[in-house]
């Protein structure tokens, strides 16, 4: 049986209270970060100054299969003019993130009951967040595919939950 549970992005609303909801420095770097990049927690807790290309301003994300193995996926992200301030910023004084999984989960909370969010806020919805996004701005499913790291379009596909809004909206849009 398919797995049904789906996680449920934030519309731009939520988007919108959440970021403003960012008091410190930290917490717009992880919000941010997450939300224009689409990196899984541990991508993102893993991030050293090794992986910034500041020139192309893109960072180089190692995924599955061990830090440098044969089965190391490689991919690229692009970051925004927003994201790679952050970045500078925080990796002008340090070379890691230098936070945990856990900690970055819990701001991603904190900041998310700060700005009055009911339904479920953590990493991995922030990452369906931005795919979602990515749709809503005319990026191709596969396009997409390459950013999130997915082998497979149907693994990318489960992330793109629009509301039946979106749906409608895009619709009308298009015909």
């Amino acid at each position: 049986m398919p797995y049904q549970y789906k996680r449920e992005p934030l519309n731009n609303d939520e988007v919108n209270r959440l970021t403003n909801a960012c008091d410190t420095f930290r917490e717009k770097f992880v919000v941010w970060t997450l939300l224009d990049t689409g990196l899984k927690l541990s991508e993102f807790a893993n991030l050293k100054k090794d992986n910034i290309q500041w020139q192309e301003r893109r960072l180089v994300i190692y995924g599955k299969g061990g830090p440098y193995g044969k089965k190391t996926k490689r991919r690229i992200i692009p970051m925004t003019e927003r994201v790679r301030r952050l970045v500078e910023y925080h990796f002008a004084e340090n070379n890691g993130i230098g936070v945990t999984k856990r900690t970055v989960a819990r701001i991603v909370k904190k900041v998310a009951d700060k700005a009055g969010i009911s339904k479920p806020v953590s990493p991995h919805v922030l990452r369906h967040t931005f795919s979602v996004n990515c749709i809503k701005r005319g990026i191709s499913t596969r396009a997409l595919q390459t950013l999130l790291g997915h082998d497979r379009l149907i693994t990318t596909e489960l992330y793109l939950n629009l509301s039946p809004e979106d749906a409608i909206r895009e619709f009308l849009n298009k015909w």
